[in-house]
């Protein structure tokens, strides 16, 4: 294993320990993971919406949550019946700002952007909406939703509860999930403010990511059940996690001397709002299993907040003063050795601009996924990183979300 540079725009630069990666054009992965998603039984409609939501994850550069997914988070619990592939989406209680839905285990990103867009509509003729969801599966990166809001000229907020792998400050044991709470505000720049991030230090994705691509668990990330660090092998911290025994650790790290209340203090506020508003399930019963420990539907729950911006003083003067905002920090004094200061949400759109004309970096472990999932459902495609690969057509436009 070698190291590997990222670059967007030769401006962010980030090295990873990675395995050898195959670019694989925007079309072609597209049109083959939405493939791939109607034939586990998906309606195509809301394939193409699955695929939006997962690719989107490779565009802003945030691996954990696009194709390295694809199989074991979506199509595997397809297949164990642990998630259904067709999504009822079923309005149990409305108002003329708020609603309550119940995903009944269909798809998460189905699920994501039916509830987002609903909360955008209301926002739009009442000036505030909010929807909240029970019984849901995985919705991908929650970015995804935020920036439905911004290109809507609203600030949105979207959060999710997960299964039980973070312990509390002064804790040891996974009481909740890593439970991101995402904001987005829209701007004059070429991107608008979009800030993505779990509460805990990392995420169970970026910790199966590792394991994937033989990089070891970052000090301080994660705790034993006897409350010593977890160090090594990222795969057998999995484990740890999956079994109980070890447990992440909240945005301040273990104790309270660099703020770890604080991360665990906003995980709270969103296991709350994705539970108490709907009745829906919390903590260790998120963990996909039953009492005899058989695999279950994970019941997870979200939130969805639309402010429109035009019941204020409108659109045109939030992007500008949001973007004035902005280039007053990236303005301001750099550290020493710092080359810039970024807002949340550029640098993944600079990753975006370096990957849009190439494709998404698949990892050898991903590839094989891929090749085993076109052949059991006999699709007629090959990738790049096959001996008889040919150039495949670009028949659309590929976008992202992450700029205006």
């Amino acid at each position: 294993m070698g190291m590997a540079k990222i670059e967007a725009n030769n401006l962010f630069k980030k090295e990873i320990k990675t395995m050898p990666k195959v670019v694989c054009p925007w079309n072609l992965i597209t049109d083959f993971v939405t493939d791939a998603f109607v034939g586990y039984g998906i309606p195509r409609d809301e394939a193409e919406m699955c695929t939006d939501v997962l690719l989107e994850s490779d565009k802003r550069g945030i691996e954990s949550h696009g194709c390295n997914r694809f199989k074991p988070i979506y199509l595997d619990r397809i297949k164990a019946g642990i998630q259904s592939p067709t999504t009822n989406f079923d309005i149990i209680k409305e108002t003329e700002t708020t609603a309550v839905v119940d995903g009944h285990n269909g798809m998460g990103q189905v699920i994501g952007t039916k509830a987002m867009q609903m909360a955008i509509d209301k926002a739009k003729k009442y000036g505030m909406g909010m929807v909240v969801v029970r019984n849901s599966c995985h919705y991908g990166i929650a970015g995804y939703y935020t920036s439905m809001a911004t290109e809507q000229g609203c600030i949105g907020m979207t959060g999710t509860n997960a299964r039980p792998s973070v312990a509390p400050t002064f804790g040891t044991e996974g009481m909740f999930g890593t439970n991101p709470f995402t904001l987005g505000v829209p701007s004059d720049e070429a991107f608008d403010f979009n800030f993505d991030c779990a509460t805990s230090i990392t995420q169970n994705g970026k910790i199966e990511y590792y394991a994937r691509i033989d990089e070891p668990v970052h000090p301080g990330t994660i705790i034993n059940i006897d409350g010593t660090p977890v160090e090594g092998d990222a795969g057998v911290a999995l484990k740890k996690i999956r079994q109980g025994t070890a447990a992440l650790t909240t945005l301040g790290g273990i104790g309270e001397a660099l703020g770890g209340y604080k991360g665990y203090g906003f995980a709270m506020f969103v296991e709350f709002l994705s539970s108490v508003l709907q009745d829906g399930a919390y903590g260790k019963d998120l963990d996909g299993k039953d009492e005899e420990g058989n695999i279950r539907p994970y019941h997870l729950g979200h939130f969805f907040i639309a402010i429109d911006t035009n019941h204020f003083l409108g659109e045109e003067i939030c992007r500008k003063k949001t973007g004035d905002i902005i280039r007053k920090v990236r303005e301001s004094r750099k550290a020493p050795g710092a080359e810039r200061i970024y807002i949340a949400g550029e640098k993944e759109y600079e990753i975006w601009k370096e990957r849009e004309p190439h494709g998404v970096p698949i990892n050898e472990s991903v590839q094989g996924e891929i090749n085993a999932v076109r052949d059991e459902l006999g699709l007629d495609y090959t990738f790049p990183w096959e001996d008889n690969y040919t150039p495949y057509p670009e028949t659309k436009k590929i976008t992202s979300h992450i700029e205006r």
